[in-house]
């Protein structure tokens, strides 16, 4: 008869319930400890005292499609601001017939975004494609070509304005830091000076003195009868005042580098130019990935500021429906409508740098 051999005790035993399983994650990381149980127990009841209520309020009572009268009645949220005023919070002051250009245009705009994201496609034919997006969104919020209405920018309003200054403000403005921050470490004096005196002073004023600066001041120094649109003063501005935030961080990178990079890039018999482009910036920028997605998303947040200076901008838009006696008292559901569309971006952006990080292997 054929016997078989016990297991092992290792085989047999299973570790304890409380160690394993949602039971084991509860009690490592809520309840390790007599000062992080009692904050649990705190946020637990913070919530419970909260989250029903805001639920009951934004969910269970709440309106969606109705009247702003049947709103005043209500016990719940009257989300039916959203709904009635769409169009001029997401469009502004376009003219209504002609919204699915700024619609369109955004649709392109998102659509290059995403397909963008992938590292494999950063060639020069992405460099192309995006030229010619550009043209096209251009031509489809200015009109005046192949038969569509010529719309003046300061019709432009609500989301394709906010994204108008913060995607291509960005964009522009990152570049401009990296050469801020080559030209602070350059060895020649001039240079360094110019650009030392740039970022402290950019850093050293408020981005609402720039902007009132490019509205109210920048004109009084034009010949009259010369103007500059006014959206492209505010792009402007976004520009060099993010600029000057980036710059100091790509500095800091660039200081991370160890000497020994340089010798061996000199040693290899390269230029300056070369050894920046293929030995020391693409480690420094890796490095300082963090801290730049962290100031790129307060320079998308900041474009919000653009209201003091009477461009509409989503957050303009939202603040004018606010103004109609109709749907007055219902700031709660606007701004909150508006807080999501932000959030939403702010995500996007900080969901696609953690991945570009794991990509790039970045070390912390």
């Amino acid at each position: 008869m054929q016997t078989v051999a016990p297991q092992s005790a290792s085989t047999q035993l299973k570790p304890p319930v409380t160690s394993v399983g949602v039971i084991g994650w509860v009690k490592s990381n809520l309840f390790n400890g007599w000062f992080n149980s009692l904050l649990t127990l705190v946020c637990g009841y913070l919530i419970f005292r909260t989250v029903p209520p805001f639920f009951k309020w934004a969910v269970v009572d709440s309106l969606w499609f109705s009247t702003s009268e049947a709103c005043r009645n209500a016990d719940g949220a009257c989300w039916s601001i959203i709904p009635a005023n769409i169009r001029f919070i997401t469009f502004g002051f376009f003219p209504s017939e002609q919204q699915w250009r700024p619609l369109l245009a955004m649709v392109i705009l998102v659509v290059l975004l995403f397909y963008s994201q992938n590292r494999k496609r950063w060639r020069k034919s992405l460099a192309y494609i995006w030229a010619l997006a550009l043209v096209a969104m251009g031509l489809l919020m200015k009109g005046g070509l192949f038969g569509l209405p010529a719309v003046d920018s300061a019709q432009w309003g609500g989301l394709p304005l906010t994204l108008l200054l913060s995607v291509f403000g960005l964009t522009a403005a990152y570049p401009l830091g990296v050469v801020l921050a080559l030209g602070r470490q350059s060895r020649m004096p001039a240079v360094k000076s110019l650009c030392v005196v740039y970022i402290e002073l950019i850093r050293g004023v408020p981005l609402i003195s720039l902007l009132f600066m490019s509205s109210v001041v920048f004109p009084l120094f034009l010949p009259e009868g010369v103007t500059v649109n006014n959206i492209l003063r505010a792009q402007v501005a976004i520009i060099l005042f993010t600029a000057a935030y980036i710059a100091e961080v790509v500095r800091g990178g660039l200081q991370g580098m160890s000497k020994g990079q340089y010798e061996a890039a000199e040693s290899l018999g390269l230029n300056y130019y070369q050894t920046m482009r293929l030995i020391i910036l693409p480690q420094a920028l890796k490095i300082v990935i963090p801290p730049t997605v962290s100031i790129l998303i307060s320079a998308f947040k900041d474009t919000s500021l653009v209201v003091i200076i009477a461009l509409f901008d989503l957050l303009k838009t939202t603040q004018s429906v606010l103004s109609d006696p109709q749907w007055r008292g219902f700031s709660n559901e606007a701004y909150i409508f508006i807080a999501l569309i932000y959030f939403a971006c702010c995500f996007f952006m900080s969901n696609y740098s953690r991945r570009l990080e794991r990509e790039l292997d970045t070390k912390y």
